[in-house]
């Protein structure tokens, strides 16, 4: 919803929020179901509600816990059976610097005011803990914000007697916590109170009138920033940025300005704007976010472009370039459908205002940020957009681009055979399926959050619970790591299955679509069914929940000699496979 796009207008959001959540449920469908409790020490009802209407426009549909106004502590560290019986499966603790009971005095001593950062980091602390081994879900936890005043003026930032001071150092210490535990996430209400403007954010009127830490018009921002860190733990990030050329990656139109005369290096003060934009973006594929490019232009004119010296980008920074006079909706559909993604994992960049429009109109669920013709603005509008908010991060990430030039290069390889099998053998796969181990738990939770087309039964895992299933012997679980002659594609394949007297039901089924068509998932379900040999199990049941985007897979049990047992009127159908029948069908990947 445009509405809800950076740059947006706080107040208006604020003004509209009931209407705009009407809108949503009248305009989405197959909403992701999501429990989060919101654990306030300031007024939070127009927190929760916004951020309820950023979650639906994220594709969540939120139930809330919310606690009374200043009691965060006490319903996190005591009974609480209301929220025991909610469950959260996300928790917010919405704390400001006016939460913090203890600041140094002039008169304290350097270790009166290291005690007093100690009480106040130990209480937070000893609450995380708390929360986490009782609820065993992620945890969200602002920071804090800069005092509104400074006693000392500058010398407050530096003495240990200082507000400034005080805070930043306490700041550290979250930071350092969030650095060394996993499922606990920090909410940077220190940037985002410096990037709206401290004095406006934290305007006292309104925490005296009524106990608003931060202006109302800003509560959008705040909301807008957990809203991105919940829809990346669930795996809704963006995976593609995919960008215009003229206008966009440099100074003017190649087409008639020739390649030495496009604007980028640091000649001028427009040119080095877009060299410092080029940076940006190039610092994406650290973060494992595909580059694409697609321009209307004569190809061979316009990679010149990229071959100038003072370009910060290369052609082969880029997993997909469709230069070309077609228009871009087709060639956005057309890199997507050579990605194996949908377009919804897009992000498309163009100063055209006329081009972002055809893409909105032509492909409704790609991002299509609004960000102008003024090059200097197009950081801010992508960086503060959310689009790749990073919460999990894993060796896999730093390589995505390289696996998917590496699957561009088996697509050339297969136009050699008039065999398929041939081909697959070819590639001399390699592959490793095993239980799941501590060095890919984070990668196997992951992926069980972003898959989304080659997804059986669309549940999903945090990091906590992937590890607690691996720990019970009530369950069976795998993950497959694949490689090949064209290079390695990481962890690619997750399944989990329930055991309940005789029978393992199949809980979890993914797979990278990066790996299509490659017998992945033979070699996994030859695997699973071994594994459920030797727990002396006679029957395995699949299940296959239906959704607008993993029709791929509603053959998959029945291509695995599964016998259909059941299916109701949406599409929900049971599968049942005697393991006494079944014969392994992997025989072109070696385990």
């Amino acid at each position: 919803m445009k509405e809800l796009e950076y740059p947006f207008d706080g107040a208006l959001i604020i003004k509209k929020k009931k209407s705009l959540k009407r809108r949503l449920l009248a305009e989405k469908t197959n909403f992701t179901p999501l429990r989060v409790a919101i654990l306030g020490g300031q007024t939070t009802n127009d927190i929760k509600n916004v951020l309820d209407v950023f979650l639906l426009n994220y594709g969540i549909k939120a139930d809330f816990y919310e606690s009374e106004y200043n009691m965060y502590y006490e319903d996190g560290m005591f009974d609480n059976p209301e929220l025991e019986k909610f469950a959260p499966e996300i928790i917010y603790v919405c704390t400001c610097i006016r939460n913090i009971s203890s600041f140094p005095e002039m008169t304290d001593s350097p270790q009166d005011a290291a005690a007093k950062l100690s009480d106040v980091y130990k209480r937070f602390e000893g609450l995380w803990e708390h929360l986490s081994a009782k609820y065993n879900c992620p945890i969200i936890q602002n920071n804090f914000e800069y005092p509104y005043y400074r006693l000392m003026g500058n010398k407050d930032a530096s003495s240990i007697n200082g507000r400034v001071n005080f805070v930043t150092r306490l700041n550290l210490k979250f930071a350092d916590y969030a650095d060394s535990h996993k499922n606990f996430y920090i909410n940077d209400i220190n940037y985002q109170s410096a990037s709206y403007g401290l004095e406006s954010w934290s305007d006292p009127y309104y925490w005296h009138m009524y106990k608003y830490a931060v202006t109302v018009a800003a509560i959008p921002y705040l909301s807008f920033n957990i809203a991105n860190i919940i829809k990346s733990l669930l795996g809704k990030n963006k995976k593609v940025l995919m960008l215009d050329m003229d206008n966009t990656l440099w100074g003017g139109v190649i087409g008639d300005d020739g390649a030495d005369n496009i604007e980028i290096g640091q000649e001028t003060s427009i040119s080095q704007t877009y060299s410092e934009f080029q940076s940006y973006v190039k610092a994406h594929k650290d973060l494992g976010i595909l580059l694409a490019i697609n321009s209307k232009n004569d190809r061979e004119t316009a990679v010149k472009g990229l071959e100038r010296p003072d370009s910060v980008l290369r052609e082969d920074d880029f997993v997909s370039m469709k230069i070309n006079w077609e228009p871009k909706s087709s060639n956005l559909a057309a890199a997507a459908n050579e990605l194996n993604l949908l377009p919804e994992s897009f992000v498309f960049v163009d100063d055209n205002p006329a081009e972002r429009e055809i893409i909105r109109q032509n492909l409704p669920n790609t991002a299509v940020p609004e960000i102008g013709n003024q090059a200097e603005r197009y950081i801010n509008i992508l960086d503060k957009s959310g689009f790749f908010e990073l919460t999990n991060y894993s060796k896999d990430d730093a390589a995505r681009n390289e696996m998917y030039k590496a699957n561009a290069r088996r697509t050339e390889a297969l136009s050699s055979f008039s065999n398929y099998k041939d081909y697959l053998l070819s590639l001399e796969m390699k592959g490793e399926i095993q239980s799941f181990i501590p060095a890919w738990m984070s990668r196997i939770a992951q992926l069980t959050n972003k898959s989304n087309q080659f997804n059986l039964t669309t549940k999903r895992y945090t990091q906590t619970e992937i590890e607690a299933v691996a720990s019970d012997d009530n369950y069976i679980t795998l993950y497959g790591k694949l490689s090949d002659k064209f290079g390695d594609n990481g962890v690619v394949s997750v399944a989990i299955g329930r055991i309940e007297d005789n029978t393992c039901h199949i809980e979890l089924w993914i797979m990278s679509c990066r790996v299509l068509k490659r017998d992945m998932e033979y070699a996994m379900m030859d695997s699973f069914v071994e594994k459920c040999r030797k727990r002396n199990l006679k029957i395995i049941k699949g299940y296959y929940y239906p959704t607008a985007k993993n029709a791929m897979v509603k053959d998959f049990y029945s291509l695995h000699g599964f016998e259909k047992i059941s299916e109701d009127g949406n599409g929900n159908s049971e599968w049942l496979l005697k393991i006494a029948d079944y014969k392994n069908k992997n025989d072109v990947i070696s385990l």
